[in-house]
């Protein structure tokens, strides 16, 4: 990506490469190169929409012209250096861009994962089962109405009743994840039970889901070893040619269901799983089976074909558009690096690699506020009727390091169409900087996405 001033035109004029220009909101700062931009007599600064992003193929350089703005904005380029992260005014720039409410500071290396967990309350750490139990009487009912509102509503009101039951079933996802991290109850058995069957409806094997989730935390936004999120390698991608469009396809318009790839890849093949694992994995794998083997034939004797789609499938496509939806946000935003496990600190990625979002609140209820997620990541044992709780903590104690964000369009806008391939130097490069004769998927986002927050 090269985006460069010429300073030779007045007009401010900028020549744009490679048919991509990566925007950010950095204040003009004076010594910075990167704030050239303000060099005008009036100190006048210029707004870039996102819609400038789309070049003809002329040639290889293009000059764009930008009016005046009542916004403040400026523009930068990759890499997010430490440097920008440490300007209070340029993070909050950032923020405007980005579509994030807070972008933190950087964590000291010398802060540890154990002195944030230490600071954090004992009490968020109590497992509760009335609280528990009250979790999984919403998910039911909130389920069964949903199926209820399938049955009865007009075809022109399905999407509505989709809507609320793939939600409604993302809450089981929910309790089956506090029962794999050891927070729903005290009794183990308990745990494996529920977790078990609160995850069928969804087809997920929980204890092959169990066993790669542990990895997630342990090497949260580590270069490979992360087993949930993580970006594209260059050199992989410029590797496979005859991948490119899936690979583009997958991570663009189609990336609010790449956990369907996900689920597929990690949890049905043995050999993924050590030894000592196998035979829990395989239990899980029957009971998955079984409920296909039963499940589905009977939803299809009572409904139909029809009905297969409408009361299990549409939902289940619900259930994963949160799921993708909520793991990319968490992990997932151009200041946010991923980091080979030589260099990886273990409180800079959990504290300061999540991302708070919050959600319209009927979804963070039907969620079980999975949303909460900067604690889940400082310990997973906190229970999800807790996260809240432990999230005041920390905003005490360490807000200032915190990224934070409410679900909004130019959120999901920078995350599809600039979070990519990732690159050691820069985080990001967008797949029609290298690519752009395959990236047709991110060119029409960039077109017809909103941006507005």
């Amino acid at each position: 990506m090269a985006c460069r001033m010429l300073s030779s035109l007045p007009t401010f004029h900028f020549k744009v490469t490679n048919y991509y220009f990566c925007i950010y909101s950095i204040a003009p700062s004076p010594g910075n190169p990167r704030s050239r931009l303000s060099a005008s007599p009036s100190q006048a600064i210029y707004s870039l929409k996102w819609g400038a992003t789309r070049q003809r193929a002329t040639n290889s350089h293009q000059y764009l012209s930008f009016k005046k703005s009542p916004v403040i904005q400026a523009t930068t380029i990759l890499p997010i250096s430490p440097s920008l992260l440490d300007n209070q005014e340029q993070r909050e720039q950032m923020c405007e861009s980005y579509g994030f409410t807070q972008i933190g500071k950087p964590l000291p290396d010398d802060i540890t994962l154990k002195d944030v967990m230490d600071s954090l309350p004992k009490k968020v750490f109590e497992i509760d089962d009335m609280k528990a139990w009250k979790a999984v009487l919403i998910s039911i009912t909130s389920y069964a109405l949903g199926l209820f509102l399938i049955s009865k509503a007009p075809w022109y009101l399905l999407p509505l009743a989709w809507a609320w039951t793939g939600t409604a079933v993302t809450g089981f996802f929910v309790i089956g994840h506090d029962c794999a991290h050891k927070s729903f109850s005290k009794n183990k058995l308990v745990e494996d039970i529920v977790g078990t069957l609160a995850f069928l409806p969804l087809i997920y094997p929980y204890e092959p889901w169990r066993f790669k989730h542990d990895r997630h935390h342990a090497k949260t936004n580590m270069l490979v070893e992360d087993t949930a999120w993580h970006p594209v390698w260059k050199e992989e991608f410029d590797s496979s040619p005859g991948w490119r469009k899936a690979i583009i396809l997958g991570f663009g318009p189609f990336r609010p269901w790449l956990s369907i790839a996900h689920w597929l890849n990690w949890h049905f093949d043995l050999k993924k799983f050590r030894p000592a694992e196998v035979g829990r994995v395989k239990i899980s794998l029957a009971c998955v089976s079984a409920f296909i083997a039963i499940g589905w034939p009977l939803i299809v004797y009572k409904a139909g074909i029809i009905g297969w789609l409408k009361f299990w499938f549409m939902p289940w496509m619900g259930y994963h558009f949160w799921m993708s939806t909520f793991t990319m946000v968490h992990h997932t935003a151009p200041h946010i690096p991923f980091k080979a496990s030589t260099e990886w600190n273990a409180a800079q990625a959990q504290l300061g690699g999540t991302v708070h979002c919050s959600y319209p609140r009927w979804v963070e209820i039907l969620c079980h506020d999975i949303n909460v997620h900067i604690p889940h990541h400082v310990s997973p044992r906190i229970p999800s009727y807790n996260l809240r709780d432990a999230h005041r903590s920390l905003q005490t104690n360490w807000g200032e390091y915190l990224n934070i964000a409410s679900w909004n369009w130019r959120l999901m806008k920078t995350i599809m169409t600039m979070c990519h391939l990732y690159d050691k130097e820069r985080y990001y490069v967008p797949f029609d900087e290298v690519a752009p004769e395959d990236s047709q998927p991110i060119s029409f986002l960039k077109k017809f996405m909103p941006e507005y927050t």
